[in-house]
């Protein structure tokens, strides 16, 4: 058998499945799309799962594609054995109701015998252990040896998740040979050792289970099968590990360069290389997607896999920013299969230094409360770190576990791994409930169950028709009539209305007959082809199969025709002024205004939104044509339009060209001319995650409204400050001197009382043990006024803790200092801030040489402050 690559692997499987007349396909987001059963993609047939339940129609019955996966159950175990990983690639060829079992079983052995000539006598199959179907296909058909079919239970070869769609399948094994395996009598297929490696699974989806446990035939049976990428190649260049095939140990050779340890030289370093090897890869892919570093859902997933390598980095000596190197070596071995990442290398890299450097801030910051935590449990004598704080380092910090045990064991203290867990379960808990789960991810709805109802939608080109009812549904129920009051969702045949889709919001209206009016507040696309309109009965009855006129709302369609066609001009003006790593990474259109969130690491300065703004007025006062093209995705791609990361398309989609300035694919509605738009007015920039900035604005009549609202203003503030508009700015400098002024003459007043004060305070001390201690109760400061004093006094005294109290506005403040050669003789004012709140009903604390706090019982406050003298005495070593 020949070594092929990995990426020679890719492309000979999907062009063998597409001499099969496979559509192939480019592999889908990691992003799900209108799934919330999942975070991220993890399978071949995941991004599929619309085609197999019929809620989506497929462009081809013949699919084949190459999907890059993410899946983080077994992330502590990447690195220490040979097979795990969080991101991978899955081979797949898939047929919704075409083809079944005879095809999918002789197309696999085809393939893995003739073009990837694997020796048959290595080869083995699994099958389920009542699929006699299976077996006299591999046994007559093939021409397997019936010892070579495995017959294995349901556990091991029957595919199902819950109710809906299942099967049986089929895996095929390679038999590495003796010398891989455990030795014992007993070795064979399931065995743990590495002698039999699984590497291709055949799903035959063959019937639907029901709510009652009943396993009924599908009229059109599906095939899901998958090959890890990785996996065949393990098998094809025969290495012992996945981090071993050419395309991964390209970067863990590169990882072993930077950090100056060579693979395969020592065991625990060759976990850290493998660790960052995977998780780099997973990174690049993941924010490739547009996903981004955050504490919530996949960009948790994100930020956890980053640091986790960056952390791996530290062990292996690499104490700077590095991952963000490695990014190009990733790109160099997937950039010809995934062109994107070549596209968004800057833009990735950029991202990656960042969080790189936010975590090295945040493990510096977390160092020091563990060494916090080690001081206070030896000042208490014990030896156990509890759970809740090793979870408060790993949970605020980002500190693993394993990091903050490993620096405990070197100073004698252990951790309370129990507790510990008992705290992450409950933030998956948490985790789990933050998102919608859905139990069963085959439940169809109830649109989903009108097989046979379709809209078609004629409203690019009409804004109203005569259209038949074809269902009226109520309450999530479908009814034949509806009356006067009814808020309901009617499905037509033909329809002039926008569905919500894109980021645009959908079409409002009527549907109106001689009997019936019916206000149409909203539309949206359910089930892939069917469009409803949802709305109240003003007047009459409906009844299906009635005919009404659909009439949009002209008015509001053309403001959001504008806002559409201004976001493509936004765009590209934000790609010319910010660079080519911008993307879109979401959107909201509506008739009001418009949201664009897109990829930027910093904020737009106003000059920067000043250039864009004038980039679009630009382009809308040069009134170019607007023009609609329908052509193949990969010709798009190829004619330069530009595609969304998270948006899946189908074979045929519409280009939306602004002359030769913007390109991209889109299903909106837009405006026939740049000229119709008016103006465009940002009206906001704001930052909505690490790495992703948002852009509010108006057009139109409304950017005209928002320049008036601001005029008003202006007229406004000109009246009261009693002068011309113009001279607005110079009259707000004069008077905020004045304001400067006034407060330096405060602050001054200030300092002069606190030096009166200090000196008062001065000579009051009382000697414990060679520091000067003083307390006193003062009368209306502020906690700024109070530290001003305490600073002073500490440059007296040199030697000194200070506790003060003072009421000021029906508020009770505490302060403590100390100077820093107490705080080495064991003083600590924020555990004696923290004790004489409590006395006072208040809290407080702070750190050892400066804290502060509240009280509430002002009677109290005598009392608390001679109970300091007490806490301070006991604290001097």
């Amino acid at each position: 058998m020949e070594k092929l690559g990995m990426n020679e692997l890719r492309e000979k499987y999907l062009s063998f499945f597409e001499s099969k007349g496979h559509l192939r396909l480019p592999s889908f987001s990691l992003i799900p799309k209108n799934d919330k059963s999942l975070l991220l993609i993890n399978a071949g047939m995941a991004p599929l799962k619309p085609y197999f339940t019929g809620k989506e129609i497929p462009p081809s019955k013949r699919i084949t594609t190459c999907q890059k996966c993410i899946r983080t159950p077994d992330i502590e175990r990447v690195g220490k054995t040979a097979r795990h990983g969080t991101f991978f690639e899955m081979l797949g060829n898939f047929s919704f109701g075409d083809y079944f079992k005879k095809e999918a079983i002789l197309w696999a052995w085809e393939f893995v015998t003739k073009e990837l000539r694997l020796p048959e006598e290595r080869l083995w199959v699994t099958i389920y252990e009542k699929d006699d179907e299976a077996f006299e296909i591999w046994n007559k058909i093939v021409g397997l040896p019936a010892g070579k079919i495995v017959r294995m239970g349901k556990e091991d070869n029957f595919w199902e998740i819950g109710i809906g769609p299942c099967g049986p399948c089929s895996e095929i094994y390679f038999d590495r040979g003796e010398d891989k395996g455990c030795g014992k009598p007993e070795c064979g297929i399931g065995c743990d050792c590495d002698r039999f490696i699984e590497f291709w699974n055949l799903v035959f989806t063959q019937f639907n289970k029901d709510a009652e446990g009943n396993y009924n035939p599908l009229p059109n049976p599906n095939i899901d099968t998958g090959m890890g990428l990785e996996r065949i190649a393990t098998v094809m260049q025969d290495v012992d590990s996945i981090f071993d095939v050419d395309v991964v140990r390209g970067i863990t050779d590169f990882v072993g360069k930077i950090s100056g340890v060579k693979y395969g030289t020592d065991k625990k370093a060759d976990i850290s290389l493998r660790v960052i090897t995977d998780h780099i890869r997973g990174v690049v892919f993941m924010i490739s997607d547009g996903i981004l570093p955050s504490n919530e859902g996949r960009g948790y997933v994100l930020r956890r896999i980053l640091r986790r390598a960056a952390r791996h980095g530290k062990l292996l000596g690499l104490n700077e920013a590095f991952l963000y190197k490695i990014v190009d070596v990733v790109i160099k071995h997937y950039g010809d299969a995934y062109p994107e990442l070549v596209e968004r290398k800057d833009y990735i890299k950029k991202i990656v230094k960042i969080e790189e450097e936010r975590f090295k801030e945040t493990i510096d910051q977390g160092l020091n409360i563990l060494n916090l935590y080690v001081e206070e449990l030896k000042n208490q004598g014990e030896n156990i770190l509890d759970g809740v704080k090793a979870f408060k380092l790993y949970d605020t910090y980002g500190f693993p576990i394993d990091l903050t045990k490993e620096i405990l064991q070197e100073v004698g203290i252990d951790v309370d791994e129990e507790e510990y867990k008992r705290e992450l379960d409950k933030q998956r808990i948490r985790a789990r409930s933050s998102r919608k789960e859905d139990s069963n991810i085959w439940e169809k709805d109830i649109y989903a169950g009108l097989k046979d109802i379709k809209t078609h939608f004629v409203g690019y080109n009409n804004i109203e028709t005569h259209s038949k009812v074809l269902s009226i549904i109520k309450d999530n129920e479908l009814i034949e009539s509806a009356e006067a009051g009814d808020d309901v969702s009617i499905i037509l045949d033909v329809t002039p209305f926008y569905a919500e889709s894109g980021g645009q919001t959908g079409d409002q209206g009527i549907l109106k007959n001689e009997d019936v009016l019916i206000k149409i507040n909203d539309c949206k696309r359910v089930a892939g082809d069917k469009f409803i309109h949802i709305g109240t009965i003003e007047r009459g009855i409906i009844n299906t199969e009635d005919m009404v006129e659909a009439l949009i709302d002209i008015d509001k369609r053309l403001d959001t025709a504008r806002n559409h066609t201004a976001t493509h001009l936004l765009h590209k003006a934000l790609r010319d002024t910010l660079g080519e790593h911008v993307h879109q990474a979401g959107s909201y259109v509506s008739s009001e205004r418009l949201r664009f969130d897109f990829t930027h690491y910093q904020a737009v300065t106003k000059d920067e939104l000043k250039r864009i703004e004038d980039i679009v007025n630009e382009k809308i006062y040069q009134n170019i044509d607007v023009a609609v093209e329908v052509m193949t995705y990969e010709e798009a791609l190829k004619n330069g339009a530009m595609a969304l990361f998270t948006e899946k398309y189908g074979d045929a989609v519409r280009v939306v060209k602004i002359n030769n300035y913007s390109k991209e694919l889109c299903g909106g509605t837009h405006v026939k001319n740049t000229g119709f738009i008016g103006l465009i007015k940002i009206i906001s920039e704001s930052g909505v995650a690490a790495g992703t900035r948002r852009i509010e604005a108006v057009t139109g009549r409304n950017a005209i409204k928002y320049i008036n609202e601001k005029e008003l203003i202006l007229d406004t503030a000109a009246e009261i400050l009693k002068v011309p508009k113009k001279d607005i700015i110079i009259k707000i400098e004069q008077l905020n001197q004045n304001l400067k002024e006034m407060q330096d003459e405060t602050a001054q007043l200030k300092m002069n009382i606190a030096m009166l004060v200090s000196d008062n305070l001065e000579k009051s001390y009382i000697d414990i043990q060679g520091i000067k201690f003083v307390s006193a109760r003062l009368e209306d400061f502020d906690m700024d006024g109070l530290k001003i004093i305490g600073d002073i006094l500490k440059e007296k005294l040199k030697t000194a803790v200070l506790i003060f109290t003072s009421q000021k506005n029906n508020k009770i403040n505490f302060l403590g200092m100390a100077t820093k050669n107490t705080v080495k003789m064991g003083v600590n004012v924020g555990n004696i801030i923290r004790e004489i709140c409590k006395l006072t009903g208040g809290n407080g604390g702070g750190k050892p040489d400066m804290a502060q706090g509240v009280g509430k019982d002002a009677d109290k406050v005598d009392y608390a402050l001679q109970e300091a003298y007490n806490i301070l005495k006991k604290q001097i070593k």
